[in-house]
């Protein structure tokens, strides 16, 4: 979709949604690293408005584009826009960062969208 396609106002509500978010599960979590989900959410934002070919319905095609989140200790964010997005129910980000919880404090492939592991900063260029 050209960008020009993607509604403002749609990406800018997206935006302030994955914030929010973001806040609230690094605040209940009593986690850290609220600064990198926060840095991402505009890119988030613009790529799930309609730059990615990816969806809940084409989660496993082979035509699919992959985002690879390198700095997986942003995954907060990341796991925002993913049940926004309907990958997974908005009610499993209440167990954020929790034990026994899909959502750990990395992203990791247990959640729905997530391509690859990662945490170790970096090393999603190479897998990519």
């Amino acid at each position: 979709m050209p960008i020009s396609a993607i509604d403002a106002n749609i990406t800018r509500s997206l935006a302030l949604s994955i914030r929010k978010r973001a806040l609230n599960l690094i605040h209940a979590a009593r986690s850290s690293h609220l600064g990198s989900s926060l840095s991402m959410a505009d890119i988030l934002a613009v790529l799930y408005s309609g730059i990615l070919n990816v969806s809940p319905e084409n989660i496993d095609s082979p035509e699919r584009d992959r985002f690879i989140l390198s700095k997986g200790h942003a995954c907060a964010a990341l796991y925002a826009v993913l049940a926004d997005r309907g990958y997974f129910p908005v009610e499993w980000l209440e167990a954020f960062y929790q034990n026994g919880s899909k959502l750990a404090g990395h992203a990791t492939t247990s959640v729905p969208g997530i391509e690859v592991s990662t945490g170790s900063l970096g090393h999603g260029l190479p897998i990519a």
